[in-house]
């Protein structure tokens, strides 16, 4: 059954096109909560005052969501982690934080960084490095933490031993399941796999909050034959079947507390961009509106 209160919200861009996109949103009250990214504003391109403003906005209403994409949590050595928790940790004393998540799997080892998360095998080892993690990350922000799902896997075997491998790390820290439903479209649309079978292997009822984005499609080559691929690059409309599975899924994540569109702000550029974003928020608040009065 679904909660009485979900709250619908944004993944926070800095893009011009984004802040035209999402005003008419935030002026009609309609975005309930804000994620944040905290990578965003670290790098060439510091956070601009309107958007300082908005967080500053969220956290004094206690609707702010923290979120990682940097930290490598399962890396076995990753030199830059003690600064990454650092800056969070600061960030995290600035403003007041629901809760903070991070990504499923790696992207840096040693002195190598992939620059996406990659999948890592299952084991007692993987999931200890987990562990320590989320840990870590819990001391630094002072806040409940959680894990997102991955959209890649290397094989079916990979693929369904992602769900038992988040239960077993997320149990040991009372942690939360981020699900993210266009990378669980990702991985049914790549593999033979059943939906409900998938579903059923994650920790739906750790599931606080839910991701919906758009992607791409690419036709990687392999022994001279090209195979349609699916991916989460966020730079697109969230699919129809998207939608779907978030009305399908809603019903099985009791503890469900925030549903968040994400979209890459320099995308909304494009040409009826800025429509077709507001129209899949307004498609999303729907569906949590209506699974609220099945309950």
């Amino acid at each position: 059954m679904l909660a009485a209160m979900v709250h619908v919200g944004l993944s926070m861009m800095i893009e011009e096109p984004f802040r035209r996109a999402a005003l008419p949103l935030l002026e009609e009250g309609l975005v309930d909560v804000l994620e944040h990214s905290f990578e965003i504003g670290w790098g060439r391109y510091p956070l601009p005052d309107w958007a300082e403003a908005l967080l500053d906005h969220y956290a004094e209403a206690g609707r702010l969501w923290g979120h990682g994409v940097t930290m490598s949590p399962f890396s076995v050595e990753a030199p830059h982690q003690a600064q990454w928790l650092a800056r969070v940790a600061e960030a995290c004393r600035r403003r007041s934080y629901v809760a903070v998540s991070e990504h499923f799997g790696f992207m840096v080892a040693g002195e190598l960084d992939g620059g996406a998360p990659l999948p890592v095998p299952p084991g007692p080892a993987t999931i200890e490095l987990g562990i320590t993690a989320l840990r870590r990350l819990a001391q630094a922000t002072g806040t409940p933490v959680g894990l997102e799902n991955l959209a890649l896997a290397l094989g079916e075997p990979d693929l369904r031993a992602q769900g038992p491998l988040l239960a077993a790390v997320l149990e040991a820290v009372d942690g939360y399941l981020l699900l993210d439903l266009h990378n669980l479209y990702c991985q049914l649309a790549n593999y033979s796999v059943d939906e409900a079978e998938l579903l059923a292997s994650y920790p739906l009822h750790r599931v606080r909050s839910i991701h919906l984005s758009g992607g791409s499609w690419s036709s990687p080559i392999a022994r001279g034959r090209a195979r349609r691929f699916r991916r989460d690059t966020h730079d697109d409309d969230v699919p129809d079947a998207v939608h779907a599975l978030l009305a399908r899924v809603l019903p099985r994540c009791p503890a469900l507390e925030v549903v968040v569109l994400e979209r890459l702000g320099s995308t909304l550029a494009r040409p009826d961009a800025e429509a077709r974003f507001r129209d899949d928020f307004m498609r999303v608040r729907s569906a949590v509106q209506e699974g609220r009065a099945d309950g």
